[in-house]
Parts: C-alpha cells; structure tokens; sequence
C-alpha cells in the first residue's frame, strides 16, 4: 500500500500533501484524549474520513462506531434515533427500540450535519454530553451511556450562535477539539494521488479492462499536472472530494480532433462491444451530451 494511502474502518484516506499530514498529525493527538471533537470544512472534504481516523486511533478503536446524519431526519424522528423509545411512545412505535447512543456505548457516534440539529434536540444533547443520564421518548426509566461525540458541519456554527439557530452552550461543549479539513484547492498535492486512485478503482470494477502494468491508465493528461502545479485563483478542481470523483472517473474514451477538443464518438453499445482504452484522461470536462457523446478538453 502506498505510504500516502490509509483505510480506516474500511475507508481509503489519501494523504500525500503536507497540510494534510499537520491535520492526520492533529487527529492522533486528538484521538488519544477522550475530548469531543467539531470537524469543519466543506461539503466532499473528508470530515467523515477524518471521524473515522479519530476513532482508529483511539483508545476506543476496538469498540462500537456508529454514524449518524443528524439532517436525514425530521426533528420528531431525531431524537426518537438518538436517544431510542419505548413501547407505545408515538404512533407506530410498537416495540421499544434502543437509541444510537445505546449502541455507541463505550464507542464513538458521529454526528454528521450537527448544524441541522433542532434547538430542542440540542438541549437534550448538550445533558448527555455533560455525563446527565436521560430518557428514551415515552421512557420514565433514565439511561446512562459513555460514548465520545465526534461531530461535524459545513456550516459556520459561530454565525449560526450570533444568529440564534445554535446554542452557545453546546457549541463551546462540541469545541473542545477543533479539526478543520482545507479544500482540495488548499492541499493541491493530494489531487494526482486521490485522481490515480479513483482511476485505479474504475479500472477494477467488473467487466473492465486492464492494461498489462495493472493500471487502467497509463498516466494522467500533461494539462492535468501542470494545473495542478500552477496555483490559480479559481481553480478547475471541485473543492471536495467526492466532486472530484465524478470528472475524473467520467467515461471519456477519447479520440483525437483538430485542435484542443477531444470528443466520444462511440455509443454505449458500441463501446461495449469494443471497449477502446484511453491513452490519457483530463478531468475538466467541458460539456456533456448524453447518451452519445461527451466532451472534454484536452492538451494535444
């Protein structure tokens, strides 16, 4: 395994660029207290990653991890989630049910999307994080659970807690250890390790083929790497990392044209009874016509 490529719990981390080894630096040491932990950055950064390294390098490693989007639900049904119910506490509840923080016990639980968090639900997550047992919806029996919250956003909690949507409180509870994951565009390094890696992946999926080094491509365009080594102040790279799957494991088998415009001239019927392979792959795709064509601009 390369030295810039770490699973954990099942997910690859690509860490070449030196930012991001100060921020991998941090979440060893943060994962060697027992301290709540906010991750902030944008949207495909890497906060879960970063969540998940927290957990294998902490004491905790060994126990549960449970992750949960506090966004994905309504409020009603967030704190039915976390926290659990029993019985006959709201309609269609006809078996208790324990809460993520039940199965989190002596583990992690990350909160993804802490700042969708309804005020009410806060009040309740704030008692548990300061050691108050509680109970389940429609309990009369208190709960007691030692879980570590590591927590995350895209959001600016701080303007959120001026605008009166976060409390003061539970913000500063979450604070204690502070992580923030930097954009692609600040840590450029990483973009050719994590590009070969998604290609690498495409090449494996079933059905593909490969060439005879085992790489699905020999190389990334010469335009790519030169990007990539000329800071820009508006970068072509989407800031986050799952963005950037998307224009680089983009179909794009390619075919020379006048110019700097390379196009797909092969349906998708006749690329599966022909599966050309491309000589190079540039990731800023210009136009998209599907199902036929795409097009991508390229050096020649």
């Amino acid at each position: 395994m390369p030295e810039e490529q770490r699973v954990y719990l099942g997910v690859a981390a690509i860490v070449a660029s030196q930012t991001m080894r100060q921020v991998m630096d941090l979440v060893v040491r943060a994962a060697r207290t027992n301290a709540t932990v906010l991750i902030t950055g944008e949207t495909g950064s890497g906060k879960e990653i970063v969540a998940r390294a927290i957990h294998h390098y902490s004491l905790r490693a060994g126990r549960p991890w449970v992750d949960f989007n506090c966004a994905a639900l309504p409020e009603h049904l967030v704190e039915s989630e976390l926290f659990g119910h029993e019985k006959g506490a709201f309609s269609g509840a006809d078996s208790a049910k324990p809460g993520l923080f039940d199965l989190a016990n002596t583990g992690t639980l990350f909160l993804d999307e802490i700042g969708e968090l309804e005020l009410r639900v806060q009040v309740k997550l704030l008692r548990v994080l300061d050691g108050v047992p509680y109970y389940r919806v429609g309990g009369q029996k208190k709960v007691a659970v030692d879980a570590r919250i590591v927590a995350a956003t895209n959001q600016n909690l701080e303007a959120a807690v001026a605008a009166r949507r976060f409390r003061a409180d539970l913000f500063h509870r979450l604070n204690q250890c502070p992580i923030r994951v930097p954009p692609l565009r600040e840590r450029r390094d990483d973009i050719v390790p994590i590009a070969e890696y998604f290609l690498g992946n495409m090449g494996s999926t079933p059905g593909s083929r490969r060439r005879p080094n085992g790489r699905w491509s020999d190389t990334l365009g010469p335009a790519t790497f030169a990007s990539c080594a000329t800071p820009s102040p508006k970068p072509w790279w989407p800031p986050g990392l799952t963005k950037s799957a998307s224009p680089t494991c983009r179909p794009c088998w390619r075919r020379r044209l006048p110019g700097r415009w390379s196009a797909v001239l092969w349906s998708w019927t006749a690329w599966r009874k022909r599966p050309f392979l491309p000589r190079f792959i540039e990731p800023a795709a210009i136009s998209r016509k599907p199902p036929i064509c795409w097009a991508f601009r390229g050096a020649r």
